[in-house]
């Protein structure tokens, strides 16, 4: 167990990281724009969004139509040039963790994957793909929730896990979907094997937990960077489910370089979530699992679906903050931020 002084440290820590990552993507990163990664061509391309309105109590409002938003990129009012309501269809992957982190509580896993998919609208569409060291694809895409739930239950293996490997394919496949709304919902700790080893090579010199953290820049990821690019250019949303097994403040022996590994591991999943308008599920405990995947499918038939192509005299390249506004002004709209645009 850790010390109860060092288990609120640990807690300050994630929030703080947490913390100055939203703010980093609200301000539009310049290390992901210096770097080239995370750019949406938009000459070409729709920007997509998927978003939710609710009202002050958090109720969600499903009644709205095309003429009931506003879209403003970097202030400036934007032609909506389609909009689906709450009603129509998701194509979404059903990305599931199945490394050697998750078998001690597979069988968990997998009642509260079925009880997603019972959920889920008639005509939304499901594939299945399982991760660890290796991505394999059970089920591809359909509406038969027989044939999807005997994938979830064909799932297995053991091994190292290629978390953001595995989300570049999903949304990969999510491109054969057409122009149809796209999800990705992703159950896992979040420790990518890879990351992992790069992380603890960049905190190797640290000697407390605060240096630790600090030496990781969530965000700086290629691997990360390369999955919201994909999922900015298809208008993807993603919702992580985070698993209590790479939760920082569990961690069974604490040292600074292990703790900064999962609170960025942690922080990336946030970063996940916010930049594609979607939201990080924490499970604290197995039983928690079916509530927190019930809450994932409310939530998808609750979104509406607007696109635009941007129109502006600036053309310089960078962040693009995107804003929607609601003629109701009580009523709160929440979608991705923004994009780089190149």
């Amino acid at each position: 167990m850790i010390h109860p002084f060092r288990f609120a440290s640990i807690i300050h820590i994630f929030r703080s990281v947490l913390l100055i990552s939203s703010l980093m993507i609200a301000g539009a990163l310049s290390v992901r724009a210096q770097g080239g990664e995370d750019v949406v061509r938009i000459e070409s391309n729709l920007v997509q969004l998927n978003v939710g309105v609710v009202n002050k109590q958090g109720n969600a409002i499903l009644n709205l139509s095309r003429g009931d938003f506003a879209v403003y990129e970097n202030g400036v009012r934007q032609e909506i040039q389609a909009f689906e309501p709450t009603d129509k269809p998701f194509s979404l992957v059903l990305l599931l963790d199945v490394s050697g982190s998750t078998i001690t509580f597979r069988e968990t896993l997998k009642q509260a994957a079925y009880r997603f998919l019972d959920a889920l609208k008639p005509d939304d569409r499901v594939e299945v793909v399982a991760f660890n060291e290796k991505i394999k694809t059970i089920s591809s895409f359909t509406n038969d929730r027989r044939k999807t739930a005997t994938a979830i239950w064909a799932a297995d293996g053991k091994g190292q896990t290629e978390f953001y490997k595995s989300l570049s394919f999903a949304i990969n496949e999510l491109s054969k979907e057409g122009t149809r709304r796209k999800a990705v919902v992703v159950m896992t700790d979040g420790i990518d094997s890879n990351l992992r080893k790069v992380d603890r090579m960049k905190a190797a010199q640290a000697t407390t937990d605060v240096e630790a953290v600090a030496s990781i820049q969530p965000d700086a990821s290629p691997e990360l960077q390369a999955v919201l690019t994909s999922a900015d250019r298809q208008g993807v949303t993603i919702y992580p489910l985070a698993l209590p097994s790479g939760d920082p403040k569990r961690i069974a022996l604490p040292d600074p370089q292990i703790i900064a590994v999962y609170v960025t591991a942690r922080s990336r999943l946030e970063i996940l979530a916010n930049r594609t308008g979607g939201e990080l599920n924490a499970i604290n405990r197995l039983d928690e699992l079916s509530k927190v995947y019930l809450r994932v499918a409310a939530n998808l038939r609750t979104l509406y679906t607007i696109a635009y192509k941007p129109e502006r005299k600036d053309l310089k390249t960078g962040w693009r903050e995107v804003r929607i506004e609601v003629s109701q002004p009580e009523l709160l709209a929440h979608t991705r931020p923004g994009y780089f645009a190149r």
